[in-house]
């Protein structure tokens, strides 16, 4: 065979196939047919195998689920392993590794071990960090693609780690050891006034900044005031997981090229825990110690939690509250004592004694000398090791939020659900208000006009009965029926427009003064309502504002309906009822003689005194009120308009909130059942970040070697 041809065949038919829907089939094809050739690293494959690496990279790089992966790979590792020439041997060996310690037993044991073999015989010319920050990035720009924000406080941590000419000095200890009072003296500044509940990082600038780094924003406080009120243990009991970056003019700092690192205290288990994450951060790390009961039976466990933790961290340790020691000799032998001690569990250890308190030159040299002597060149072994273990964190991160993100949803969703039955009864309750406050509003209207309808029954007979004083003995009685029924309406007319609409007038006055404390109490009930809500909403969300032009237009058309009626002259004494017209015709016959005018008047008299008049009164009442009427059967529709904006803002709130829910229930559906499309990148990432951690591990055999 020739090795050449048949690589340069192999070469272009895989970059062929490459953005075809068979390229998959090609490389499970070709590799099976491949594992089976019999070729090695004896022979030189440099193109197949800068192709492999090439392929290897690109497959796990997110794109894919391990489903579409788990038949391809293993033979794609195990030729590459087979053919990789010596530029290529280390990224080989490592992704072997990598694969199989994640997918055990998908790789045979003897290609296992051959990586093994090969890993610490590799030539590592590979730039570690180039390949550490690219990987962080690519699970950057994968988890914002996924609308995940890894956070602003993994991207300052990356950015802190590249930056070799700064160390990173975190200084711990136990509760009540003075640690806070020994970062004061350091700083030239009393900062630390108490216990702290967030990783503080002091570092020296030309002018002070504070800022505050969480996953979720990057905010600057705008006074130490609150940047003490944010970090004060005594006031945050729990852990907050933010670093606090405290930018301030510093020499000591300075000239050091130095940054101190404040976690809260080691006392407390759950504190610890979670300061121990930023360890790795650290290049190196000041026990604190008190001088008046040094390294104590719980420092020593401290000290052994935090070896187990970070191996390879530097650890020093300082000797406080030296000055509470007045015997000098009593003092020395404290300080050979612990030297001894200390050293039996950190043989490189220094040990500094110290007093927060004094400020004399020794101590301040011995201290600038001290620091200089940690502030050792920084490896870059070293930090790219710390970066590849942020990157571990980073993924936990990432696979936390995921759960944190399905449990929100499901929160979510249930929350929404309450807030929409509890919207449904503010809508019933808003219901049974309108319907209550209609009925009492249109309940005191129609008592308003049953007390003008009943006057006005009442008063219009009497008044046409007393109009019979217009008839006298002397009277025309051809023509008295048009004289009486003239002034019937004058006088009707009179007492509805001087006596009757005034009155109303007032009522209606009343009626509506009652309709406005009414309807401002329902108004007041619904601001109450609104600013429940809002509570739960945590925002001004709901805005439930009545229309009070109801009011308005109903002082109007009360004025307009009683400011004054033209009324129809009534047929009071033109009608043609039987009697009516014997009497006019009576009237028209026997009044031209003067003898009949006896017998007329008292006719008459008689007529108009006895009348009831009901069916007259019943028509003027009927036409007077008519406007009124219509008025009171558009109440209902005045008060639904009145009532109008909260029942739709309501509807709507429910509406959108149902909206809500369902999106949401959607997105959750699709997280659970598919949970691998947002898994299976990350373990991939985890795959590619374990191949680095072997080239890591590779390259510090090989220095020790």
């Amino acid at each position: 065979m020739d090795q050449t041809r048949f690589e340069q065949i192999v070469q272009a038919l895989w970059n062929s196939y490459k953005n075809e829907r068979s390229y998959f089939s090609w490389l499970k094809e070709f590799n099976h047919l491949f594992l089976n050739l019999d070729a090695s690293r004896e022979q030189s494959w440099k193109e197949l195998s800068e192709l492999y690496q090439e392929t290897y990279f690109e497959l796990i790089d997110g794109k894919y689920l391990i489903r579409e992966l788990d038949e391809i790979i293993p033979n794609i590792l195990t030729n590459w392993l087979k053919i990789a020439d010596d530029s290529h041997a280390l990224f080989a060996s490592a992704a072997v590794l990598a694969w199989s310690e994640k997918f055990p037993s998908s790789i045979s044991p003897e290609v296992v071990n051959a990586a093994e073999n090969l890993i610490f015989h590799s030539r590592n010319e590979t730039d570690g960090l180039e390949y550490s920050l690219t990987l962080f990035d690519s699970i950057v720009k994968w988890a914002e693609a996924q609308h995940v924000d890894p956070g602003h406080r993994f991207r300052w941590i990356i950015r802190e780690l590249v930056d070799f000419e700064t160390h990173h000095l975190v200084v711990a200890g136990t509760s009540g050891n003075g640690k806070s009072a020994f970062i004061n003296s350091v700083l030239g500044e009393n900062i630390q006034t108490a216990p702290t509940s967030s990783v503080i990082v002091f570092k020296g600038n030309e002018e002070t900044e504070i800022r505050k780094i969480s996953d979720e924003e990057l905010t600057t406080f705008s006074s130490f005031h609150e940047f003490q009120e944010a970090v004060d243990r005594r006031l945050n009991k729990d852990f907050d997981n933010t670093i606090v970056e405290f930018s301030l003019p510093s020499p000591i700092l300075q000239e050091n090229r130095l940054v101190l690192m404040d976690t809260p205290g080691f006392s407390d288990r759950n504190d610890m825990e979670e300061a121990l994450k930023y360890l790795h951060f650290a290049d190196s790390l000041l026990f604190v110690l008190d001088a008046n009961d040094p390294f104590t039976e719980q420092e020593q466990e401290i000290l052994m939690l935090i070896r187990k933790y970070a191996p390879n961290l530097s650890i020093h340790f300082l000797l406080n509250k030296i000055d509470e020691i007045y015997d000098e000799q009593e003092a020395a032998e404290i300080i050979e004592d612990t030297c001894s001690r200390v050293r039996a569990y950190v043989p490189q250890a220094r040990v500094l004694a110290y007093s927060s308190r004094l400020r004399s030159r020794k101590q301040q040299n011995d201290l600038a000398e001290f620091l200089k002597n940690l502030s050792r060149p920084i490896a870059e072994d070293d930090r790219i090791e710390k970066i590849l273990i942020f990157i571990r964190q980073l993924i936990s991160h990432l696979l936390d939020k995921r759960a944190e993100m399905e449990n929100s949803l499901a929160d979510s969703i249930k929350w929404n659900e309450e807030m929409v039955a509890k919207l449904g009864g503010a809508i019933h309750q808003l219901m049974d208000l309108k319907e209550e406050k209609a009925r009492i509003i249109k309940r005191t209207f129609h008592k308003v006009l049953e007390e003008i309808r009943s006057d006005l029954s009442e008063n219009i007979p009497k008044i046409l009965r007393e109009s019979s004083d217009l008839i006298r003995e002397d009277s025309d009685f051809r023509k008295i029926h048009l004289v009486l029924n003239d002034e019937m309406n004058r006088r009707v007319h009179a007492y509805v427009n001087d006596k009757v609409l005034p009155k109303l007038y007032h009522s209606l006055q009343e009626w509506i003064l009652t309709a406005n404390d009414e309807l401002h109490h329902c108004q007041s009930f619904l601001d109450e309502i609104c600013d429940g809500f809002n509570a739960m909403y945590g925002e001004e969300r709901l805005k439930l504002n009545c229309d009070f032009k109801v009011l308005d237009d109903w002082r109007r058309d009360a004025d307009r309906m009683t400011s004054g009626v033209q009324m129809e002259k009534v047929n009071i004494f033109l009608r043609r009822t039987p009697y009516q017209i014997l009497l006019k015709g009576a009237g028209k016959l026997f009044g031209a003689f003067q003898q009949n005018n006896a017998m007329l008047y008292n006719k008459y008299k008689q007529f108009v005194e006895n009348q009831d008049y009901l069916d007259v009164t019943e028509s003027i009442v009927n036409k007077l009120l008519l406007q009124f009427e219509l008025f009171e059967k558009a109440l209902e529709r005045d008060i639904s308009i009145f009532f109008r904006n909260p029942f739709d803002v309501l509807n709507q709130t429910v509406e959108e909130t149902k909206k809500e829910i369902n999106e949401k229930e959607e997105e959750l559906e699709k997280m659970r059942s598919n949970p691998e499309t947002y898994r299976d990148p990350l373990t991939l990432f985890e795959v590619k970040l374990r191949q680095y951690e072997w080239i890591a591990i590779s390259a510090k055999r090989v220095l020790q070697v």
